[in-house]
């Protein structure tokens, strides 16, 4: 086991799915192989992290009888990138999900017989696609099916990028952020071509409402006062009398102010106070003095009053069409608030809003014209990032290819070989504006402008084909084994689960792959479904999936061997010699092999 080995899968309980009832089984470092009898639901384990991952959910799975499947696993990112830890944290956050006391991740995933699903992480209740994207960053299924996408070209694309490593990443993230700055671009260039009219229509109207609106220059909150102002000169005669008869009563003055007889005097309510201040400012009686600055503070505030009335009165209008100009005014406005808005602070808010968009309108041929260079510029650029990005993806595919093959010798496929084209992809009908890269129109996908193809030559003389028609299912499957060594590096990865991948072969090969999975398990944690002995001889951990035929039916459950049973149990799968001295000296003796070639 080596220094950079990491444990992500720590544990998985299994309730009621299918042959097993209940069963838990924890996880370490290094390569840890499940085997057992055909049917004793090895598989099943395989299919609990499938769920775990996110996949859908099957009805089917649920064991007979039961109301529920259950299956719960605990991930730990203790040891892992940190990449991988920070977008768990980051999912955990997002989703309101706790750590649990150790650190680590309980991930629950709950099928009901009726066929309906249930997911918690952390404690929490979340989308079955948190969960895939708690395990994405963690763990690596592959089984029968998981083996079938290798055939994708979007996959095998995918893998040579991770061969290439931070050269190809770094080209990858130029390339990505090139072409959003091109798309951007394009875009807008086709939009401002293709309704060029309707912006200069649009122009047209902004300008003149804006010209209309400026020619009336209403002030913000002039509807409000007006209103106030034009009731105020509907009532001038009323307002003017009240005003004057009231100060009159202050100040004094002619009895015709106040409706008395015409030439007479009448005193105010000023000179009456101060009369009557003056008296008792007079008297020795210290009783009534200390009433004099009660009317003295009378006096100071009807002062204020008279001069605030002489004030009003002073303001009021005294031109005879004052009223005609602001009705005149208001009918100006009120056509600006049936066109653009309710009142005229409205109005001032939707010119403002149509001087910005006028400003970001430009239909001028020197605009179009610079926005056309932009497109060309970035065009350029972009077109220079996918034929860089292009090469280093064919320099990695020829590296790639070899260090494949070199695998697959190894795997009872020795005159098998593996190529790995990259080509461009032709720009297409969908393409409206296609780019051009070293003289060719070229589709520019997300992922660059280059398709990726695995094409497989089975023996010596044979013409490569691609793997989804050359390949058959036990050699897809040590393609993919093949394939996961050499991008497996000296660099730590996720925990991998490898279902079946022995299938089809023995002897020899068997112990190559038994040999390659431990090599893998340097920098990985690995979990195997095996049903060879030479491959479950190379392993850190053994556990065996029991199957016991009761009185309610089939059950099984998950042990871990010790060293001695690990014996019985190879002699077991070594055609059934479990039981005699042959066997399970062919066992240790296998177990031996297997040891002193992991420790060399």
């Amino acid at each position: 086991m080596g220094k950079g080995t990491v444990r992500m899968l720590a544990e998985i309980r299994i309730d009621g799915l299918g042959v097993i009832s209940q069963a838990s089984a924890q996880f370490h470092e290094g390569l840890t192989v499940l085997t057992g009898e055909t049917g004793a639901g090895k598989t099943m384990v395989v299919t609990s992290l499938h769920l775990l991952s996110g996949a859908r959910a099957d009805a089917g799975r649920v064991r007979q009888g039961a109301a529920r499947a259950v299956v719960e696993g605990r991930f730990s990112t203790a040891n892992t990138s940190t990449r991988a830890a920070e977008e768990v944290d980051r999912l955990l956050e997002s989703t309101g999900a706790e750590r649990d006391e150790d650190g680590t991740v309980i991930a629950v995933r709950t099928v009901s017989s009726d066929g309906r699903s249930r997911a918690h992480l952390g404690g929490r209740s979340v989308p079955a696609g948190a969960l895939a994207e708690l395990t994405a960053p963690l763990l690596t299924v592959h089984g029968q099916n998981d083996q079938l996408r290798l055939q994708r070209p979007d996959q095998q694309r995918q893998a040579l990028d991770a061969f290439g490593g931070a050269a190809i990443g770094f080209l990858l993230d130029k390339y990505r952020s090139l072409r959003a700055q091109w798309v951007e671009a394009r875009d807008e260039l086709i939009e401002r071509t293709r309704s060029g009219r309707e912006l200069a229509q649009e122009v047209d109207r902004l300008e003149f409402a804006l010209n209309e609106i400026d020619s009336v220059a209403p002030q913000p909150g002039e509807d409000v006062d007006i209103v106030a102002n034009v009731r105020r000169l509907t009532d001038l005669d009323s307002l003017r009398s009240a005003a004057a008869a009231a100060q009159a009563a202050l100040v004094g003055g002619a009895d015709a102010e106040l409706g008395g007889d015409t030439g007479s005097e009448a005193a105010g309510a000023l000179d009456l106070l101060g009369e009557a201040r003056a008296r008792i400012e007079s008297s020795d009686d210290q009783q009534l003095t200390v009433l004099g600055p009660r009317l003295a503070e009378a006096i100071t505030v009807l002062t204020d009053v008279s001069s605030d009335l002489a004030g009003y009165l002073a303001d009021l209008p005294s031109d005879p069409g004052a009223l005609d100009t602001l009705l005149g005014r208001q009918a100006e406005l009120k056509s600006l608030t049936r066109k653009y808005a309710a009142d005229v602070d409205g109005v001032l808010e939707w010119a403002a809003q149509a001087r910005d968009r006028l400003s970001r309108i430009d239909v001028s041929a020197d605009a179009l014209a610079a926005l056309t260079a932009r497109v060309e510029e970035t065009a350029a650029a972009l077109a220079a990032a996918a034929s860089a990005l292009s090469k280093a993806r064919a320099k990695a595919s020829v590296k790639l290819g070899k260090a494949v093959t070199a695998e697959l010798a190894g795997l009872a496929m020795g005159k098998a070989r593996l190529e790995v084209a990259v080509r461009p992809i032709p720009a297409g009908p969908q393409d409206t504006a296609p780019l051009t890269v070293d003289g060719q129109e070229v589709h520019a996908g997300s992922a660059g402008v280059d398709e990726v193809e695995f094409r497989l030559a089975a023996h010596s003389g044979a013409t490569p084909l691609p793997i989804s028609r050359s390949a058959s299912g036990g050699e897809l499957s040590r393609v993919m084994l093949a394939l996961e060594v050499v991008l497996a590096g000296a660099e730590s990865g996720a925990t991998m689960v490898f279902d079946e991948v022995d299938a089809g072969v023995g002897g020899r090969a068997a112990v190559e792959i038994g040999r390659r999975l431990a090599r893998l398990a340097r920098t990985h944690q690995v979990i195997v479904v095996t049903h060879l002995p030479q491959v479950a001889a190379y392993a850190d951990t053994h556990l065996v999936v029991d199957k016991v035929d009761g009185g309610k039916g089939a059950d099984s459950g998950v042990r871990t061997l010790t060293d001695e049973q690990r014996v019985v149990e190879l002699a077991r799968m070594l055609a059934g010699l479990d039981d005699t001295e042959t066997g399970r000296a062919h066992a240790e003796e296998l177990l031996a092999t297997a040891m002193a070639d992991r420790a060399g």
